[in-house]
């Protein structure tokens, strides 16, 4: 169902660009709770060598179902004020929330998953939400250093690449552009942003001057959400490009000739040359073929199920699967 957000001059010209180390950590926990997400993130699963393991992530996964939407308590990881917050003022700010507002959100969350709020565990959340407050925030410091902080550098190049490439977007093809190429999901027209997500309910707003937060992420991959209600600043999370080859590393030079032995010379070369999504047209730029020989080889790939594709404004962009990553890359960083 959609998301319907009516946005003016003011709140366009309020629209940025932020980073959430916090925000990461919940979407890496809810990584480990749902087994569709873990196509791109296997390496990193393979990484973390029973070290979640030790976390008791129970109070944190009673909001992140693995079978449904739902709402997640939007103070848990609360948009970012500026356009990077250290991990340490977004547990800061977490652990400051007021008990009010957070006994209110669990609630609603919990109105969405069934069974939840009368669980031993969400009535011990409810009864007393100031002790709620205090046991997530520890929780999620330690979700943080096991499973972000070791591998942060990489990720914040990630996600730093988005933002600076969503900037020439803007420079190049205004405010429009930037909403059409941001997802598959996500549009702009007449004043209304829309997302699709898998919420079941239609779900609109007014943002009345707050502006519209875009925040990229790597492990929200493959949904796009609208995230934070009233009285949290409207945010768009959506998946940083180049998620495909977040974990892996550049293949050794035999790897490199086996591929090319697999599939053909020109197949392995824009199978390998796909980084991030790109068009037709730009990828036989970057492989230096004939766009309709880069067409065909395309054609195979994706019959293969190596390439997935998907249409954004005018062109058609293709993106490795995990199959493909596997196939490219093999090799854990």
């Amino acid at each position: 169902m959609p998301v319907l957000m009516r946005v003016g001059a003011d709140d366009l010209l309020r629209c940025r660009f932020a980073i959430s180390p916090v925000f990461e950590t919940h979407e890496a926990v809810r990584t480990l709770r749902r087994a569709d997400r873990h196509g791109y993130h296997l390496p990193w699963l393979r990484q973390l060598s029973g070290a979640a393991a030790g976390l008791d992530l129970e109070p944190l996964w009673i909001f992140m179902p693995a079978d449904r939407p739902a709402y997640t308590p939007d103070f848990l990881g609360g948009p970012p004020q500026s356009a990077y917050t250290s991990p340490e003022e977004g547990i800061a700010r977490l652990r400051a929330t007021d008990p009010q507002l957070a006994r209110a959100e669990m609630e609603l969350s919990f109105a969405t998953i069934p069974g939840a709020r009368d669980s031993a565990l969400g009535q011990e959340l409810l009864t007393d939400p100031a002790a709620a407050v205090r046991r997530l925030a520890d929780l999620t410091e330690r979700a943080w250093h096991t499973l972000v902080e070791p591998y942060w550098p990489r990720l914040r190049e990630l996600l730093d690449a988005e933002i600076a490439y969503r900037a020439r977007q803007l420079a190049a093809h205004g405010l429009a552009g930037l909403f059409a190429g941001l997802h598959e999901r996500v549009s702009y027209e007449d004043g209304v942003v829309t997302v699709q997500t898998r919420d079941r309910e239609v779900y609109e707003r007014a943002l009345e001057g707050d502006g519209l937060l875009l925040m990229p992420s790597a492990f929200v991959w493959p949904d796009v959400v609208s995230g934070f209600r009233p009285p949290w600043q409207a945010t768009v999370i959506y998946p940083a490009r180049g998620v495909g080859g977040l974990w892996l590393r550049h293949a050794a030079p035999e790897a490199a000739q086996a591929l090319e032995q697999l599939l053909g010379t020109g197949r392995a070369r824009v199978l390998a040359a796909l980084d991030e999504p790109a068009s037709t047209s730009a990828l036989a730029a970057r492989v230096g073929l004939a766009p309709s020989s880069v067409s065909a080889h395309l054609k195979v790939l994706r019959a293969a199920g190596l390439l997935s594709a998907r249409r954004a404004r005018h062109e058609v962009l293709y993106e490795r699967t995990p199959l493909g990553i596997a196939l490219v890359g093999g090799a854990v960083a």
